[in-house]
């Protein structure tokens, strides 16, 4: 198996991965249930991270809108006399 530093790391490349045999190494069926397993995690961890970046990326932009629609506008209400914050 070579791993390449810097890249990320996919749920297909766990399962795909492939190790030496060793004479009393581990047992095979344990090590790719377990691979299968941090994979299926690997793989919900990125279908959430993309939601999170579609969903940050919709807030940006409907900020931004909110921004343009109001960069004239200025609040000119008379403060009121009884009003303990001064604007």
């Amino acid at each position: 198996m070579i791993y390449v530093t810097g890249e990320r790391l996919h749920p297909h490349d766990v399962r795909a991965a492939t190790f030496d045999s060793r004479w009393r190494g581990l047992d095979p069926d344990q090590v790719h249930d377990y691979l299968n397993r941090v994979a299926d995690e690997l793989e919900r961890l990125h279908r959430e991270l993309t939601t999170a970046n579609t969903e940050a990326e919709r807030v940006r932009q409907a900020l931004r809108q909110w921004q343009s629609r109001h960069t004239n506008c200025r609040h000119r209400q008379p403060r009121a006399a009884n009003s303990r914050w001064p604007r």
